[in-house]
């Protein structure tokens, strides 16, 4: 019977992640030939061709079989790995997130901290930014993922990523360059409608909002159904959407800050290793985003 090494797979896993062999050099602290070598030894060792190189980097229907697997035992090495060589951590953790990142890749990440921690509780809400911060000073929070204009004064730049925005459209929709552009929004006080709103008026453009809600799958139905397009960042739009840094005649809506508000001083055992789990995955999510718009 043959054995997988794990650090092949590993390698295979995140060439297909971020889209490319030098990318997941970059990440792995590998150089692009050490790469190549190491899935070529990895085809070799099962005998198939797990890459289609013609016409762009995609994986063959072997490839694609591996692939799950892969991610899997991946994450099986990763959770002992964690569990046994980690101080046992225990307590629980209020953190609260943006609405539109409840389907991102925080449900993934979070499931893999509690897999390393299940002595955590964590008690996770969901909000627009503006309302976590005003909660987290309140003390409602002890940590908070958030999104703000760029630059941010809310969050320190080492805990946060730089994101653009997308205007996002259901798969038919058309503008009609003679009506006021029909809008989806989160309610007052969201970064989204704000730069919306003030990059149609700067830009002379009528608009009217034809739905607004608190719901990220409200909003997501409501722009699939072709009510109206929104603004999201690039890492959450959903496939089944389209996303254009500039739609029609529509102006670019500029870049947001998404980073962490907590009190280092003030951070539990439990809490300092989950933001640590959501500084990678943040910075994870924006590497996938960007090698899948290219």
């Amino acid at each position: 019977m043959k054995n997988l090494p794990m650090d092949l797979l590993r390698t295979f896993v995140t060439i297909n992640d971020l889209g490319g062999f030098t990318q997941a050099g970059e990440v792995l602290g590998r150089s692009q030939p050490a790469v190549s070598l190491q899935i070529k030894r990895l085809e070799e060792l099962l005998d198939l061709p797990l890459f289609n190189r013609n016409g762009g980097l995609r994986l063959t229907e072997e490839g694609q079989l591996l692939y799950g697997h892969a991610r899997k035992i991946l994450e099986l090495n990763d959770t002992a790995i964690s569990q046994l060589t980690t101080p046992a951590v225990s307590g629980s953790v209020r953190l609260g997130i943006p609405n539109d990142f409840e389907v991102s890749f925080l449900p993934m990440t979070l499931s893999k901290f509690t897999s390393a921690y299940p002595s955590v509780t964590l008690d996770v809400s969901s909000e627009l930014s503006v309302n976590l911060r005003q909660a987290y000073r309140r003390g409602a929070y002890d940590l908070v993922m958030s999104m703000d204009e760029h630059p941010s004064e809310e969050i320190l730049p080492g805990d946060a990523i730089v994101e653009p925005l997308s205007w996002v459209s259901g798969p038919s929709f058309r503008l009609e360059p003679a009506e006021p552009v029909p809008l989806v929004l989160y309610p007052q006080g969201c970064v989204y409608r704000r730069h919306i709103t003030e990059t149609l008026n700067r830009a002379g453009i009528a608009w009217r909002i034809l739905y607004c809600t608190s719901s990220l799958l409200g909003i997501q139905a409501a722009v699939e159904a072709g009510l109206g397009i929104t603004a999201l960042a690039n890492n959450t739009v959903p496939g089944n959407l389209k996303a254009d840094h500039t739609l029609g005649s529509l102006p670019s809506l500029g870049e947001v800050t998404i980073g962490f508000n907590y009190d280092i001083a003030g951070l539990s055992p439990a809490a300092a290793r989950l933001l640590d789990y959501l500084r990678n995955g943040l910075q994870q999510s924006q590497r996938f985003s960007i090698n899948h718009r290219l």
